[in-house]
This record gives C-alpha cells, structure tokens and sequence, in this order.
C-alpha cells in the first residue's frame, strides 16, 4: 500500500509523541477489541482525561463482554456514576447481550452489524473498524474535524457541513496502520491543533496547512440552539430525607432517581433558582417547597446524610447539595 508523505509524517509523530492511555495498552487481540467498545462508548461526550479513571475502574469490576452482559443494572450504573449520560452504559450493557447472542461473544468487524448495535452510530461504528481491527478507516470526531478544517481552512457553512468533511477528509489518506493512524490523527487534533492557541510548532504538518499560512486558526462552526425548558422540581421533606421517584417520565436520565419534576411549556416571569445544561437542552428549574407528599409510582425517602450510599446522578446529587445551601 503506498502511503501518502502527510499519512508518514503523521504516524511518525504519533509514535514518538502518543499518550499513554489505558485503552492503548498491549493486550490480547480479543481484549483490545473489547477496550475499544468500552472507551469509545466512554469518550462519545465525555473528555479523554475524564474518561480514564472510569475506563480503569469498569476494566477491573467487568473484564469481559460476558462480565459486562451479566452485570446487574445496578452496579452497572454505580460503575458509571459520574460520567453523565447514563443512556451510554444502559446501551453498551444491550450491546453486550447481543454480541453474546447473536454474534458468539465477538465484536462484529463490518460496518453494517456494528451500526445497528444500540449506542453505535457512525463514528463509534468507524472508531472501532479503525482501531480494533485495523481496518482503513477515519472515524471523524472533534478533534479530527478540527484538524480537517484548519489544514485546508474550510470556514464557509457549506464547507463546514458533515457530509462534506466526511468527503474531504481523504486528504489524510489511508495506512496500512489503520489502527494507530486513526488515533495519530486523533492525538494531533488533542494534543497539537486545540481548539484555542494550536501549538503549530510541533506539528508535523504545517508546511501545507493552510490556516498556517494564514496565521488564522479561528474555527468556524454551526451554531446549534440550545432548547430552553422550563421545570417545577417538587421538593418534599420529611425527617431530614427528600422523596425521590424514579424518572420514568423524561428522556433525560431514564430510570434514574429524580426529585418530582413537571416540565412547564414557555411560562411568563419564570423564576428559576437552578439551571443545568444536558445535552442539547438548558433547564431551567424552579423549585417548589411542598408538606403532603402525594402517592408516586416508584418513589423513595432518601437520607441526605447517606449520600455516597445511594445511586443517583449528578443532576440529583447538585440539587441536593443546592437544597442544603439554601
């Protein structure tokens, strides 16, 4: 396979300056697979540095897609307390069960069988290919698109859109270390071309990058609207413990323990004592202080002085910590 000079400048770059991460380490072919699955499920939102304390944790208390497709939900979600969007760990744990059932406990290595695995899109369906079994392709996430548009200055919306980064991005090329290549050009985008002050002088590709030549390394991106939500989140006390019910209610944080919550539709001279972010929605919370606790389905009196005990989300836990403040 004849190799592109950006493709052997980027490798050569990448082994002697890659990071060493716990997903990278030099395991069997079949643990490397499964590494992969978990850190890329990890990584989907969520920041490298973040991530390894989790990735570590989760390797030791479920070494193995059988361990993993076993685990009870509970401790499946402590193991991934912390890192938000529990929907990510629900999938990975259904991933599992069908790679057990219908695939004889190994990952599948073509596109369209991982594709349609619950929590794998189109990147984490590339990121796997690519790395755990070398196959020649370029998953593109952030810090690879940030790379993409700076080498060859794209900064109109048209250029900017998926589909045409997705075109472009053959200007890398392909090696037949498809493996580390991918994660060369991740690393490059992470460690060398940040998103603010890119350190160009470690770059092994400056000379025809084009945003170099310019000295413009502003990113251009399409701006998504955060939708605005507006909540009553229902506070009852009693005995020093807060009721809590299970969200069977809401999309975000499904099955998780919540304070009552009912969602408002655009209200005048809204008050909010609490905003939260997740994922594309702001929420804008209100809280209402109430005595006679209503019959819930699902519901619970929780101690706050047992926080740790308890398996809750953050978005519960900083509500609590709030109501303790204030």
């Amino acid at each position: 396979m004849k190799e592109k000079i950006i493709t052997k400048k980027i490798l050569k770059w990448y082994d002697l300056n890659k990071r060493s991460l716990p997903w990278r380490k030099k395991v069997s072919l079949e643990k490397k697979q499964y590494y992969t699955l978990i850190s890329e499920f990890m990584l989907q939102q969520t920041q490298v540095t973040t991530v390894i304390p989790f990735f570590e944790r989760f390797i030791k208390n479920l070494p193995s897609i059988n361990s993993l497709a076993k685990v009870n939900d509970k401790k499946l979600i402590k193991l991934w307390e912390g890192l938000g969007y529990y929907s990510r760990a629900r999938n990975l744990k259904k991933t599992a069960k069908i790679i057990i059932s219908k695939y004889n406990g190994k990952i599948p290595n073509n596109y369209g069988d991982l594709i349609s695995l619950p929590g794998i899109g189109n990147y984490t369906a590339n990121a796997i290919l690519a790395i755990a079994f070398n196959k020649s392709y370029i998953p593109l996430d952030g810090n690879i698109e940030r790379v993409l548009k700076r080498y060859l200055y794209l900064k109109k919306d048209k250029e900017i859109q998926k589909d045409n980064l997705i075109e472009k991005k053959s200007i890398f090329g392909i090696s037949s270390r498809a493996s580390d290549y991918a994660q060369a050009l991740m690393e490059l985008g992470a460690m060398i071309c940040k998103p603010k002050n890119p350190e160009c002088s470690g770059c092994p590709i400056p000379k025809k990058c084009k945003s170099f030549k310019k000295k413009d390394f502003d990113l251009a991106k399409i701006t998504k609207k955060n939708k605005e939500k507006y909540f009553i989140l229902k506070v009852y006390k009693k005995n020093q413990k807060y009721l809590l019910v299970k969200n069977t209610k809401f999309n975000f944080l499904k099955n998780l323990s919540i304070f009552p919550m009912e969602e408002l539709s655009n209200p005048k001279n809204f008050n909010k004592n609490l905003n939260f972010k997740m994922s594309n929605m702001n929420m804008n919370i209100k809280i209402q202080y109430l005595k006679n606790a209503k019959r819930f389905s699902s519901s619970y009196w929780f101690d706050k002085k047992k926080l740790d005990n308890y398996m809750l989300p953050t978005f519960t836990k900083k509500v609590v910590k709030y109501l303790e403040k204030n």
